[in-house]
């Protein structure tokens, strides 16, 4: 059977909903959606989706593939998985798959007047690609589910004044949990981290002696990010865990090491430094070294003569 290509930007709850083949929702700008509830397909399709509002996926027994980027990943068990207004998910079915779960999702004008409005932001796991999707325990499934059963009670039960102030407490409390479980995440899966961390370290090294500053200018984090197949706050998040430093921190780190470098073992100006070490600007540079090292280049290298 030929494989069937779709397409499609949802700008609304209301055109997913749509699109699932689902009633109309009882909020425009927010809805529980029950897995179970979505008819099975016996098409073999690759969906692809332009999303315009918030989700939170907790999903099961999906015998297909949810791609993100250039990553495909198998959601063969109990798995939480977020995304972000404008990201591109794919999805990959096979024949007559059943999918089990919850998928929240909603606006960004729902919370806008709320605290939550303004800090949803700092919840990295919205730009985790899929692949690095959030395995949960027997327990902490349970507890999620239980969050998802109250809004889902709430968004059932008659609008009245205080349902978006109810499901938004319930929303926030839901954020919560998943940060304090992906927190988690990084702390069982420290041999991945130290890994991730070495091959930062090797990339970092490799950047300079093979001369890619030159060619590319400054290393950026999105730069190692797409080396290591994963996104940049992924990286950020779990370096941070590791070692209490930023992908950018550990850039800068390698940037002073290597005008430490040059500034003691050449007669280079630090004009000629700074457009070595990929600068555009020698004043950049000297700001960088002298907010890292308290010293100007200059009076660092006259430390030595």
């Amino acid at each position: 059977m030929a494989k069937i290509v779709n397409h499609f930007a949802i700008n609304s709850i209301s055109e997913l909903h749509r699109l699932m083949g689902l009633p109309k929702p009882l909020h425009p700008l927010i809805s529980l959606i029950n897995m179970g509830d979505v008819e099975s397909s016996e098409k073999t399709e690759e969906l692809h989706f332009l999303l315009h509002f918030y989700g939170v996926s907790l999903k099961k027994n999906v015998s297909g593939k949810l791609k993100y980027g250039q990553n495909y990943y198998d959601f063969d068990e109990g798995v939480l998985a977020m995304t972000a207004p404008k990201q591109i998910l794919s999805v990959s079915s096979e024949d007559k798959y059943k999918v089990l779960g919850y998928w929240l999702v909603f606006h960004a004008d729902f919370i806008l007047n709320y605290p939550l409005g303004k800090v949803i932001k700092n919840y990295g796991f919205f730009s985790y690609a899929v692949n690095e999707a959030l395995h949960l325990s027997e327990k902490e499934e349970k507890m999620l589910e239980g969050i998802f059963n109250n809004i889902e009670q709430e968004y059932q039960t008659s609008i009245d004044q205080f349902s978006q102030d109810v499901m938004v407490s319930h929303l926030e409390l839901l954020l919560n949990y998943c940060n304090r479980f992906y927190n988690r995440q990084f702390l069982t899966r420290k041999k991945a981290g130290n890994d991730l961390l070495s091959k930062m370290e090797e990339l970092l090294d490799d950047y300079f002696k093979k001369d890619k500053h030159i060619e590319l200018g400054l290393p950026t984090v999105q730069y190692f990010a797409e080396k290591m197949n994963v996104s940049s706050n992924y990286l950020s998040d779990m370096l941070r865990t590791l070692t209490g430093q930023s992908t950018q921190q550990h850039i800068h780190n390698k940037l002073i090491e290597k005008a430490k470098e040059t500034l003691v073992t050449t007669n280079l100006s630090v004009s000629e430094i700074a457009y070595q070490l990929g600068f555009e600007h020698p004043q950049s540079f000297s700001k960088l070294f002298k907010n890292k090292t308290k010293v100007t280049p200059k009076d660092f290298r006259s430390t030595f003569n």
